[in-house]
């Protein structure tokens, strides 16, 4: 990054497409999800059954069916950018009664901030 004023505003635009993230685990959308992720984005982590690796769509099915959940917290926890790709950790609690840790690989494509991919980590699984 050239300067502090640009490292906020890229800090600012992948804050803004993780929000969609949250905002689509709130209101139970994998629709609203979506938009911040690429079309072949993928996601990995521990569920109770066990290895879940999957297209993305998989997700947005899931929370489709799992519906709204107006009381989830989420914290983005850090933001590390490299020019043109970026992580970010996310904590979310009181997602459908559950806690997870997130981390998203992000890649600029012209000039917006895309989630390629997700891994998750499930707090105390049931």
């Amino acid at each position: 990054m050239n300067s502090g004023s640009d490292d906020m505003a890229e800090y600012e635009a992948i804050a803004r497409s993780v929000q969609h993230y949250i905002d689509g685990a709130r209101a139970g959308s994998g629709a609203t999800m979506a938009v911040a992720f690429h079309d072949d984005a993928q996601i990995f982590g521990y569920s109770p059954d066990g290895l879940f690796a999957a297209p993305i769509r998989q997700l947005f099915d899931r929370v489709d069916k799992t519906g709204p959940a107006p009381d989830t917290r989420a914290r983005i926890a850090s933001i590390e950018i490299a020019n043109t790709v970026a992580t970010v950790r996310l904590e979310l609690d009181q997602w459908a009664g559950r806690r997870f840790t997130d981390f998203f690989t992000l890649l600029k494509i012209d000039g917006t901030w895309t989630i390629m991919n997700k891994v998750f980590h499930l707090h105390n699984p049931s």
